[in-house]
């Protein structure tokens, strides 16, 4: 059964996700969601002998802290997921899993060489100039952010999610997948990881990831209309070492749309 529990990262407190025992532990980041987009598969990752690590980035989920524009790169929140790595004394992970903007961070982890990133694997992840979509891009205005309520973040991300999630949905679901926006201090937290989302930062490192030999694996929900599945198959065309599963029938969270071949695709990735 999956557990949450807490850390302590910068003198504030992190929080995660996690399932299983003494297996290779694996570090799985969110995006523009939190640490429930991997909730699905914890379960099934720890039964075939991972360790699952989801992680909630901080001001997000139920970390503590609070983004801003600076704190909110992709380099700084890759700074910050090697901090958090540290202090649960993750010195070699079996890899690294990212989803959305986690991708980027993923992605820039496995560049910078400060966390030994082992195997890559990506899913429905943002990549070249595949981000950010309108709905997060609005948010670059700071007249946008000033005027935007509790109630203003909630009708969007209740949009976002029902799009990304591309089934029925239950208003439980909803509620629960929703429940940190109904903080303002995780609402300006994800503003500042929208206003800070650029592309420039994932097209920078695709001459480091052409260049690079680590295995790397693209799971991805064949119908996102988020991030396409043109951007995977261009990754997989471009860069070596590079295997692409794809998940019929399901969205820009394909964890939720089928967690058994999710689950069983990583596995084999990892272990």
């Amino acid at each position: 059964m999956s557990t949450r529990m807490m850390i302590e990262v910068d003198g504030r407190k992190a929080s995660y996700l996690t399932a299983g025992g003494s297996g290779p532990q694996v570090l799985l980041l969110h995006g523009t969601y939190w640490s429930r987009v991997w909730l699905p598969v914890l379960d099934d990752l720890a039964a075939a002998g991972l360790r699952p690590v989801a992680v909630d980035l901080p001001g997000l989920g139920r970390s503590e802290g609070e983004l801003t524009l600076e704190t909110a790169t992709v380099p700084a929140l890759a700074a910050w997921v090697t901090r958090f790595a540290a202090a649960l004394g993750m010195d070699e992970p079996a890899g690294v899993a990212g989803h959305d903007i986690g991708g980027a961070i993923a992605q820039r982890l496995l560049v910078d060489g400060k966390l030994a990133v082992p195997r890559l694997a990506l899913a429905n992840s943002v990549s070249y100039d595949s981000w950010p979509v309108p709905g997060v891009a609005r948010y670059r205005d700071p007249e946008t952010v000033a005027a935007t309520t509790v109630e203003d973040l909630l009708a969007n991300r209740r949009a976002a999610v029902t799009a990304a999630l591309a089934r029925p949905v239950t208003e439980q679901e909803l509620a629960d997948y929703l429940d940190p926006w109904q903080q303002m201090r995780v609402g300006r937290s994800w503003m500042a990881l929208a206003g800070a989302a650029d592309s420039r930062y994932t097209e920078a490192l695709m001459p480091a990831l052409r260049a690079s030999s680590v295995p790397k694996l693209l799971v991805w929900g064949e119908d996102d209309t988020f991030q396409k599945v043109g951007y995977a198959e261009r990754f997989a065309a471009e860069v070596p070492n590079t295997t692409l599963v794809r998940v019929p029938d399901a969205g820009h969270i394909p964890m939720e749309n089928n967690p058994t071949l999710v689950a069983a695709t990583l596995s084999e990735f990892f272990l």
